[in-house]
This record gives structure tokens, sequence and C-alpha cells, in this order.
């Protein structure tokens, strides 16, 4: 019920962060790595639950096709960037999580909430394209 980005963990066949990101993009969606160009990665971020991820940002051509796996996946969506990069849409919220007060970053797009690690590396992302 939560909107991510794919992503899940890697597996001793792929050869690099960047390589898990197109597995798990086409098994997720069905996006094939044809469609995507890779830049590459940005520092790793960590979830207030303890994982490390790596995000890995890419090109996507129009004119593909996805095909949802329907045991991770519900429905997809794009969002522009001018949206995810207005820091007007950007809100930092708190709520108690196992007893704790946690921060969080969040955004309401349309009917979708993106709230957690995802709009937390979206954040990133805005961060270290706007520091150059």
């Amino acid at each position: 019920g939560q909107v991510s980005f794919p992503g899940g963990r890697v597996q001793a066949n792929d050869a690099d962060a960047i390589e898990t990101a197109l597995r798990e993009t086409r098994e997720e969606i069905g996006l094939a790595h044809d469609w995507i160009e890779p830049l590459g990665a940005w520092d790793q971020y960590e979830t207030g639950t303890g994982y490390r991820i790596t995000p890995i940002v890419g090109l996507v051509e129009p004119g593909f096709e996805l095909s949802l796996d329907p045991r991770e996946v519900a429905s997809v969506f794009e969002a522009p960037i001018s949206f995810l990069f207005d820091p007007a849409n950007l809100e930092r919220r708190e709520a108690i999580w196992q007893g704790q007060n946690r921060a969080y970053y969040a955004m309401d797009y349309g009917p979708h909430f993106i709230w957690g690690a995802t709009a937390g590396m979206i954040r990133a992302l805005y961060e270290r394209l706007h520091e150059r």
C-alpha cells in the first residue's frame, strides 16, 4: 500500500547496484533495460528501520510498455520532476512508531501519498542536484 521505487536486494549474479536496479525494475514492473539509460548512483540512503539503499537514477525513453508483477505492484504512475523537486510540495512530518517519535518527508500528488524513504530519496536527489 505504499508508493515506492522498484528495488530489492543485490543477488550474487548482479555485477553492481545498477544491474540490481535494472533487474528489479524488469521483475517488478516489466520495464526492459533497453528503455533505461542509467546515470549512476548517489549517496546511500538509510531508512529509519535500518535498511541501507543505494539509489540509482536513470533516464527512461518514452514509448515503453509495462507488465506489472501483481505479487509486488498494484499500480504505477508518473509524476513530473517539476512537481517532485518543488520544495513547496514537500513536508516534513512526525509520527510515533514503535514508541518513538520519527520524522519523515511526505508529499501529496493527487490521489497518491509519497512518503518515507521514497520521499526522502527524492529530497536527497533534489539537494544533490541543486548543490552544484
